[in-house]
């Protein structure tokens, strides 16, 4: 066989990514940042964690402080990529002090977070005014300056654009992601269409399309109903394609590329649904092929992170409690960047279940007035009236946070409920204006010195509270 006639190796997209990732410029993982390590995690700890949320965990996730009863999810808040993601940002700040730093999104999907960041002097990079697809504004980048990516990762043209730039790149990109562009790496191998379930504009997927050859996004149950029905039953391509034009490779042709599949997720999807979605495609396949042909047209593996299926599990577990005569929650407070989407699905849970609750991303969303500003399922933001009024015993409240919340933040949102709820009951007692004993609420807005939460921190820390185990 002449050399001409051999056909060319095919290249795939893991080994572009696997080239970028091994140039001197790019850093990635903790070990290459030794020498800070250490003042790194002392200042994490300074600012993220909390006392009370620590007592909380060691009271069997159950007590009462201040005449409110707060009751824990078993798991919560900040998950190990998001605290690994933070460690290196934090950790290349230190290493580079007289280096212009970029990130080229919100490192995480929270405000406390991200506004850290900025008191860094970190520039955020916008994205340009409207691209449909995030594309990024580069144009503040220098050669020499450093580049983070955040835990959602980064597309594949961002990470060649900033290897051409001579920029040094911090890859703070969480491991689970990384484990789905694995995943979507054997679809390619295997010449398989990536089936993503996930929110086609979102950080995450954006980046996990990049690395796929072909895809198709579904954003929930019924798109997936209705891809699943094309392809037993054929349909309308031109209303097809127009159904998925934003959310499928350029090249996606339904006829062509419906025949064999594999499955892959956005990390922080809700579980059930993903799982539920994989159940249809293989019902699916074994329809329109035969049983004995799955494997030929199908492959799944299971990259729901850890992380998001534990909280999932703890705040059903919650909602199992409310439903008690002894517990009987009055509420379940989540606590979590709005923009998060693995906090929106921790809400998801209660609301489906009848359970009332509320989505705040810091605590200056509950006021003296008792009301509170939070985010619905449906993305929208409501101001409505919070504490029930009028009940003779202690206020009993669920307690949950994203996984890229930090303790501290669901520490002041606890502070506000303390004080909010001795203000309405000495109100009753006294018959004055609830907001007369709740002002505080207003002044004493964080939980340090350095922004003005001092007196709330010390009022949690001195206020008496009894463990239930």
């Amino acid at each position: 066989v002449s050399a001409s006639s051999v056909a060319p190796e095919k290249k795939y997209i893991k080994q572009e990514r696997a080239s970028i990732a091994s140039g001197e410029n790019y850093l990635r993982g903790a070990s290459v940042f030794k020498e800070v390590k250490k003042d790194v995690e002392d200042d994490m700890r300074e600012q993220f964690d909390s006392e009370m949320v620590q007592e909380l965990k060691e009271s069997n996730h159950v007590m009462e402080r201040g005449g409110v009863q707060f009751h824990l999810a078993k798991d919560f808040g900040f998950c190990w990529g998001v605290e690994r993601s933070i460690n290196l940002a934090y950790s290349a700040i230190e290493t580079f002090p007289d280096n212009q730093i970029h990130v080229t999104n919100e490192l995480i999907h929270n405000p406390t977070v991200n506004d850290r960041l900025h008191g860094k002097n970190v520039n955020f990079i916008k994205k340009v005014d409207g691209s449909t697809t995030n594309e990024k504004d580069f144009s503040d980048i220098s050669e020499g300056d450093v580049v983070m990516l955040p835990a959602f990762g980064a597309t594949l043209d961002e990470m060649k654009s900033l290897e051409d730039m001579g920029v040094k790149v911090v890859d703070t990109t969480c491991p689970w992601v990384a484990k789905v562009w694995n995943t979507v790496h054997t679809h390619q191998v295997r010449g398989l269409t990536s089936v993503i379930h996930g929110k086609y504009a979102h950080e995450e997927t954006m980046a996990t399309k990049s690395m796929c050859e072909t895809y198709i996004c579904v954003k929930n149950l019924p798109e997936a109903e209705y891809l699943a029905n094309y392809m037993l039953n054929g349909g309308d391509e031109e209303e097809f394609m127009k159904k998925f034009k934003v959310a499928a490779s350029d090249h996606f042709d339904p006829k062509k590329h419906l025949k064999k599949i594999g499955l892959a997720n956005q990390t922080t999807m809700y579980k059930k649904e993903t799982r539920a979605i994989g159940q249809l495609l293989q019902r699916t396949i074994m329809a329109k092929y035969g049983p004995d042909k799955i494997n030929e047209h199908y492959f799944e593996f299971d990259t729901i992170c850890d992380a998001t299926q534990t909280r999932q599990d703890a705040v059903s577990e919650l909602c199992d409690w409310s439903s008690q005569d002894d517990i009987g929650l009055d509420f379940i407070l989540v606590v979590g960047g709005w923009d998060s989407s693995n906090t929106a699905h921790l809400l998801e849970i209660p609301q489906m279940r009848g359970v009332r609750s509320f989505h705040i991303n810091e605590a200056d969303c509950i006021t003296a007035e008792n009301e509170i500003t939070h985010r619905q399922v449906d993305g929208s933001i409501a101001t409505d009236e919070f504490l029930p009024l009028g009940i003779d015993r202690s206020l009993r409240v669920g307690v949950t946070s994203g996984a890229s919340t930090p303790d501290k933040a669901v520490q002041d949102a606890l502070g506000r409920i303390i004080m909010l709820d001795q203000g309405m009951r000495a109100k009753a007692s006294n018959g004055g204006s609830a907001t007369d004993h709740a002002t505080d609420l207003s002044t004493d807005r964080s939980t340090d010195d350095s922004d003005g939460k001092g007196a709330l921190r010390t009022m949690l820390l001195k206020s008496a509270y009894s463990p239930r185990v």
